[in-house]
């Protein structure tokens, strides 16, 4: 009985070494037609995929807080602190993004809180060449924040972005249009007009390892104000990945003209599904 068994045994790993599966799609490498197939893939006869088990889809949820430090020239210094809110969901080459933000302002006499603008909007995302990217975006800029300008119309914008990758490093620009709706404001002290505006932003970033990407941008647009100087800023931002699901990102931003906040400072924690 020992030797039927030994002989079974013995005839069972032969034939698996005659079986070999290096990419264990359960067809062996002598039927394979399309070796080293990804183990998530699901593959046909001749062992190539024919679909994954990765889905098209995901999703996230970031929550953040963030401070700003306006001190313009035309009114009293302010401190702004704001929790925000925002989730995404990603389709193959289809991006879709909503969020708001609640806020707390302080100055000398004078204090605000509520539900800042919101924003909803769509992205589509090429790539021509390998290391060239191109993303086309368009969204509405919901009149959630509650003024008494007379900028309560919904507002919408439209942009164009561009990541081109040489080894660690990526070069990336971008154009954004808004379409300013705001009725414009008049009384006996006050006249205020408003202007669509035009933004541009330019920069570079490196990815320091695996987990730590840090970049540095120049960003100039009109103002929404007609006849008010452009704002122009500096900024940096850096994106970390905790694991596989949790991510962390920081954000500051430095108001080069008159017609910017001083300082801008984000931190937020995401979740990745």
């Amino acid at each position: 009985m020992k030797k039927i068994f030994s002989l079974s045994l013995l005839l069972f790993l032969t034939s698996g070494l005659y079986a070999l599966d290096s990419d264990m799609d359960g067809v062996s490498d002598a039927k394979d037609k399309c070796p080293n197939t990804p183990f998530t893939d699901l593959v046909d006869i001749n062992g190539c995929s024919k679909s994954s088990v990765i889905p098209d889809y995901h999703y996230d949820v970031i929550v953040g807080l963030s401070y700003t430090n306006s001190d313009y020239t035309t009114i009293n210094k302010t401190d702004t602190l704001a929790t925000t809110f925002q989730a995404d969901y990603y389709y193959k080459n289809f991006s879709f993004q909503a969020s708001t933000s609640l806020f707390t302002t302080q100055a000398d006499g004078y204090s605000e809180s509520g539900l800042n603008d919101s924003f909803i909007g769509a992205a589509y995302q090429i790539v021509p060449t390998s290391p060239l990217t191109i993303r086309f975006s368009a969204g509405v800029i919901l009149p959630t924040y509650d003024t008494s300008l007379n900028n309560n119309n919904t507002d919408y914008m439209a942009g164009i972005n561009f990541s081109y990758k040489i080894d660690k490093y990526n070069l990336f620009g971008g154009y954004t249009y808004t379409m300013i709706n705001d009725d414009d404001y008049s009384d006996a002290t006050l006249n205020v007009t408003y202007q669509d505006t035009n933004g541009y932003s330019a920069g570079v970033g490196y990815n320091v390892t695996s987990k730590l990407y840090l970049s540095g941008a120049y960003n100039i647009s009109d103002s929404i104000y007609v006849g008010a100087e452009d704002i122009k800023t500096a900024s940096l931002y850096g994106y970390y990945s905790i694991d596989k699901n949790w991510f962390s990102t920081f954000s500051y931003a430095y108001g080069i003209s008159d017609s910017a906040s001083q300082s801008y400072l984000a931190v937020k924690l995401g979740y990745f599904f």
